[in-house]
């Protein structure tokens, strides 16, 4: 068979929030298949056994068959390569670490051409995926070689580049599952969790909370330790030095054997343990040296080092480190024996996703001047038999939570508030940490500020411990939240009818009613009266410059069909989701929409994001639009000018429905049967002016304020206290 031309890839476009497909970010590709349109995966020679012999994990893939081998029946039954291509990315995206459940490709008006997307948690790593798994494929069409593994590892490099680390990650998911959003605020691990001003800000295991003063006392070992001291903590006893002569008199002073260290590093960088001669000391001073800004010399504490980590002043998670030997066999050298005996181990690695770190002899000054304490070198051949240490401190991955003396998590506790942090990694020694530390002569040798979490996260024995669960109940304690974790009152306005009225009418309410309220709208972007921006503002970017701002107490964005379609909403979810109408089909056929059916399908997005403990507020008078009502998960405030519309008579008539509707010239809030007249339609004017506005998005207004539960007095006053006319933010200001 010739040679089959590239797939082409028309457009990449990251839709960056809850879009047409899903709750998710998401990369959306418009491929144009050209002549492989009429060459499904059944008719390309070969082609299924290649793909599934490079990737056999495609078996788990359900498809729309919906169990386990549902995407290799459809290869077989014969499915388009745009389809196929959505399993690849998606499988490789898993093979590199970022599990990818969610993928759909879908024809366009245009024969041959398709839109794919697929879940992607960042835009770079997604992009990387598609143009691996683009190579992938058409290698396998054309029967070409194709090397998998470097293809994942691509991919994979860009995730550990790109994507959080461990720690960050872990806390970010475990809000997630509470509901609670977040915003990545850099290319690194600083990340805002919730909107607004219930936001927490984290940088891997540091919080909003964890002071400057406190991190500085963290990283001044000396200091620290004297602080403790005061407090009744046991601590070793130790100077700082400025030569190895110094550190060598140290020693003698404080009595052998001692611990040479850095002052002011961490993760055990530079520590050198149980030391007796002075050569060694003399040599642990140059190791120590490089890793911080002085060098200390303590008494060596006997025991096990473990790490306990303190969260919001409770341990939440231990861990234990043990001596790392090798044994020798009288043939191979200890380079050699290191590297089948302790880098083989598969939990061993360079990411940070491993619990353990390859042992390199080459760089490490710390195992190399731990074996020449032995009088070993990289090259030596050890006896058949003789236990070889490798590290005196390495491995601290061995859980051992449960074990925990209440004596010992009290001093930990103490530890981490005497220093002043919020969360910290506590490092101490003890033979066994089930007993009082006391009473074995354990001591705290070290107060950490920004704890790796990994090991507790993936401890290379024993269980994972929820640590990224404890932080965020630090943050977002449950009792304090009602199921409003990190949210603000959010509205979403979606339509083109009155739209830019409407949301700067529900501002104006909001602020009336004590919040400070940004708004986002094509008039501009505002905090409270003051206009920041005076473009057109309803569109991503500015949606989220609001719900990073930390003096913004609610928020009411306004979107359109093409601000959907392009970007997907700025928010997860909101408590009100406004649709006014389905107009604007005859300007979106760059999005393949078409025809007015199609609407339905993008403007519902507004709706679907609706909390349970909200509300969608729909026009009534627009059947496509009130036939939105079943997707809200909260409840529904319809609005019309006909109060005798069956679909307000229906709605009224089950489960007591809200309606905001005009009878005799009046508007009225109806529950049911009930009804509560707000005012006269003539009365409900804008301003000093009397402006009257126009009646649907006065309708829509008022529906809205009162599914924030906004007194009805307080949306008849400020509806005529509102000033339709933009004030220019000089005169405001005087």
């Amino acid at each position: 068979m010739a040679k089959l031309n590239d797939i082409q890839l028309l457009r990449i476009n990251y839709l960056r929030g809850p879009n047409i497909w899903t709750y998710r970010p998401v990369l959306e590709v418009w491929l144009d298949l050209g002549e492989l349109e009429d060459y499904p995966s059944n008719l390309l020679p070969g082609f299924n056994d290649r793909l599934t012999a490079w990737l056999p994990a495609l078996i788990e893939h359900h498809c729309g068959v919906g169990e386990r081998g549902g995407f290799l029946q459809r290869l077989q039954e014969g499915t388009w390569c745009g389809h196929v291509l959505e399993h690849i990315v998606i499988e490789l995206l898993n093979l590199s670490g970022m599990p990818t459940g969610f993928g759909q490709t879908r024809s366009t008006s245009q024969r041959g051409v398709y839109r794919m997307v697929f879940r992607a948690r960042d835009e770079s790593v997604a992009r990387v995926a598609l143009a691996q798994g683009h190579a992938l494929i058409m290698a396998a069409i054309n029967d070409e070689p194709f090397d998998v593994a470097a293809a994942v590892a691509r991919v994979r490099t860009e995730v550990d580049d790109q994507y959080l680390g461990p720690s960050t990650a872990c806390i970010v998911t475990a809000a997630t599952d509470r509901g609670i959003p977040h915003i990545r605020l850099n290319d690194g691990n600083l990340v805002q969790l919730g909107y607004g001003a219930s936001q927490r800000r984290i940088w891997t295991a540091e919080t909003e909370f964890t002071s400057a003063i406190a991190e500085g006392i963290a990283s001044d070992k000396d200091l620290t330790k004297s602080l403790l001291k005061s407090c009744g903590v046991p601590i070793p006893e130790g100077q700082v030095v400025n030569s190895p002569e110094e550190a060598w008199e140290a020693a003698q002073d404080i009595g052998l054997p001692v611990v040479v260290k850095p002052s002011d590093g961490n993760h055990g960088r530079g520590v050198t343990l149980d030391l007796h001669k002075q050569a060694d000391i003399e040599a642990a001073y140059h190791v120590a040296y490089p890793e911080g800004s002085d060098v200390m010399v303590e008494s060596f504490i006997p025991g096990d080092e473990h790490r306990l980590l303190v969260v919001g002043g409770k341990v939440v998670a231990a861990a234990r480190g043990e001596v790392v030997t090798i044994t020798g066999n009288g043939r191979s050298t200890v380079k050699e024996l290191i590297d089948t005996q302790l880098n083989s181990d598969p939990r061993r690695g360079y990411e940070e996703e491993y619990p353990l770190e390859i042992i390199d002899l080459a760089t490490d000054t710390k195992v190399q001047l731990e074996l020449k304490r032995q009088d070993l070198g990289a090259d030596s051949v050890p006896a058949a038999g003789r236990q070889v240490v490798v590290q005196r401190n390495g491995n601290v991955a061995v859980d051992c939570t449960d074990d925990v003396h209440p004596e010992v998590a009290y001093i930990a506790q103490l530890a981490a508030k005497v220093v002043g942090l919020d969360i910290a990694g506590i490092d101490l020694v003890a033979k066994d940490i089930s007993k009082p530390l006391h009473a074995q002569g354990g001591a705290i040798v070290e107060v950490n500020a920004g704890p790796g979490l990994l090991m507790h996260l993936k401890p290379a024995v024993g269980a994972p411990r929820p640590v990224g669960q404890a932080i965020a109940e630090h943050l977002f304690p449950s009792e304090d939240d009602a199921g409003q974790a990190g949210r603000i009152p959010l509205v979403g306005v979606a339509g083109t009818r009155g739209t830019s009225t409407i949301a700067r009418v529900v501002a104006w309410l909001l602020h009336l009613s004590g919040h400070h309220t940004g708004l986002a709208c094509r008039e501009g972007l505002f905090l409270d009266r003051r206009c920041v921006e005076s473009t057109d503002c309803a569109h991503w970017e500015a949606a989220h410059r609001l719900l990073m701002n930390k003096t913004v107490q609610a928020a009411v964005i306004e979107s359109d069909a093409r601000t959907i379609l392009r970007d997907g909403l700025a928010y997860d979810r909101c408590q009100v989701g406004v649709v006014t109408d389905m107009d604007g089909v005859e300007t979106l056929a760059e999005f393949d929409v078409h025809e007015q059916d199609q609407m339905t399908k993008v403007m519902r997005t507004q709706v679907d994001v609706v909390l349970s403990e909200g509300a969608a507020v729909l026009n009534a008078a627009i059947p496509q639009v009130a036939d939105l009502a079943p997707l809200s998960d909260g409840a529904v405030v319809l609005y019309a000018q006909d109060a005798t519309l069956p679909v307000i008579v229906e709605h009224r008539a089950k489960d007591n429905g809200r309606a905001v509707v005009v009878k005799n010239g009046r508007v009225v809030l109806a529950t049911g049967s009930a009804e509560h007249v707000l005012g006269s339609l003539a009365d409900l004017t804008f301003g000093r002016n009397a402006v009257a506005p126009d009646t649907d998005a006065l309708l829509a207004a008022i529906g809205t304020a009162w599914a924030l539960n906004i007194a009805p007095d307080l949306i008849g006053a400020g509806i005529k206290t509102f000033e339709p006319e933009l004030i220019p933010t000089a005169a405001l200001r005087s």
